[in-house]
């Protein structure tokens, strides 16, 4: 019961990210928008190190973050590796591709890339300092997987929704994430919940310094969300 209440709160936090993520992008323009090329990348990346775990029985020894071994990559290498099974190498691909994309139409490509690294170096380093997490795990289960970055990215999706939101229910998903993150750490000490505090409250921040930085500087990130088409403008103008 306690690892289906794990699983049900997880999924439903990355439901509410995704959501943020369509309201700050606007759901009516996804059709309109350029290809995320940062989000392909990453899910091709994803991809191939799953295969790479099917046709090498050592990929997993070789390349995951266990910390009684050597290698400095292992803490990039380890997140194109998964070790949920079939079912959450599906989850966690699919929920990369859609975050990063959505990530990437707010926030532009490189600051996208940006933050997926910071997801993948920071949350450890913060946990350390605060004393949480009880330092490097030694659970199996922890040293691979690309979920940790990716509710991290995906939880500045929420940052931006608040940024923007024009109504009760926008504001109320968008502070939700961390609330539901926060609660999720306390009660089932489940670090995706934690990951997400941080990611949003980098989003915030960024959200801040962008928002300061003199309009003659560089343009902001986020352009790449206007629609491509004068026609769509229009619509979007007109609502």
């Amino acid at each position: 019961m306690g690892g289906l209440l794990f699983n049900a709160t997880t999924a439903a936090l990355m439901v509410m990210m995704i959501n943020s993520g369509l309201g700050a992008v606007g759901r009516d323009s996804l059709r309109g928008r350029p290809l995320p090329w940062v989000a392909v990348g990453l899910t091709v990346l994803a991809v191939a190190g799953v295969v790479l775990q099917l046709c090498w029985a050592g990929a997993m020894a070789a390349l995951d973050d266990d910390p009684s071994k050597t290698g400095w990559w292992r803490v990039f290498t380890s997140v194109f590796m998964q070790n949920g099974g079939v079912t959450g190498a599906i989850w966690n691909i699919a929920t990369l591709a859609f975050v990063a994309a959505l990530a990437q139409w707010l926030w532009g490509g490189p600051l996208t890339l940006l933050l997926f690294v910071v997801g993948i170096l920071l949350p450890e380093q913060i946990d350390a300092l605060l004393g949480l997490g009880g330092g490097h795990s030694a659970d199996p289960r922890n040293f691979a997987g690309s979920s940790g970055a990716t509710y991290f990215l995906g939880a500045t999706l929420a940052a931006a929704l608040l940024t923007r939101a024009q109504t009760r229910k926008q504001r109320a998903l968008a502070v939700g994430v961390p609330a539901l993150g926060l609660l999720m750490w306390f009660a089932q000490d489940n670090g995706h919940g934690l990951v997400a505090v941080y990611g949003f409250a980098l989003g915030t921040l960024i959200w801040a310094a962008l928002r300061w930085t003199p309009r003659s500087g560089t343009p902001h990130a986020a352009a790449e969300t206007r629609p491509r088409s004068a026609r769509q403008a229009k619509r979007s103008s007109a609502k």
